[in-house]
């Protein structure tokens, strides 16, 4: 899952638990496998160079090979940009915060009271399939949109019943 929750005890001396939520879009090609597939897709778009090696075809060629690779990269490097976008929920007993990162490193901050907090699945009618949104302190809030809807279903189970069992 591209979620994790992690739970820990309060600094203060009331000892009452913080859940931390981190989640995160899902990579399914690490760095090390970019470099390979790139290495990978160089080499094969130029196999059919060695043909032309000599002659004036290969000159017209080349710009579009190396454009096709330019183009990977580039696309490759903005998944990963796009990527960095993180979202870190911290449930006290007395505070629900939500903090989300964009990939241009801007971030935005939600909190509200938990007694008073809804978690709200929209299984249509939203941006996206089972649309997950946190509605308290005046406001509603999206969470997990780069999960897939599995995900967000899953996560609306486990985040309700946290929410349902924080001390009141």
């Amino acid at each position: 899952m591209p979620y994790e929750w992690i739970t820990s005890r309060s600094p203060d001396e009331t000892g009452h638990s913080i859940a931390t939520l981190r989640l995160r879009p899902h990579r399914s090609l690490p760095r090390r496998g970019f470099v390979f597939f790139i290495a990978a897709t160089a080499v094969m778009l130029a196999l059919p160079l060695l043909a032309a090696l000599g002659t004036l075809v290969l000159w017209g060629l080349l710009p579009f090979i190396a454009a096709t690779v330019g183009g990977i990269w580039w696309g490759l490097n903005r998944s990963y940009r796009d990527g960095e976008t993180a979202e870190v929920l911290t449930l006290t007993r007395d505070r629900i915060t939500l903090a989300h990162r964009a990939p241009d490193r801007s971030e935005r901050h939600w909190q509200a009271n938990p007694y008073w907090v809804s978690v709200q699945i929209y299984p249509s009618g939203g941006p996206v399939p089972d649309y997950l949104t946190l509605k308290g302190g005046g406001r509603e809030v999206e969470l997990g949109a780069f999960l897939t809807a599995g995900e967000r279903r899953a996560l609306h189970r486990e985040l309700a019943g946290r929410i349902a069992g924080a001390p009141r």
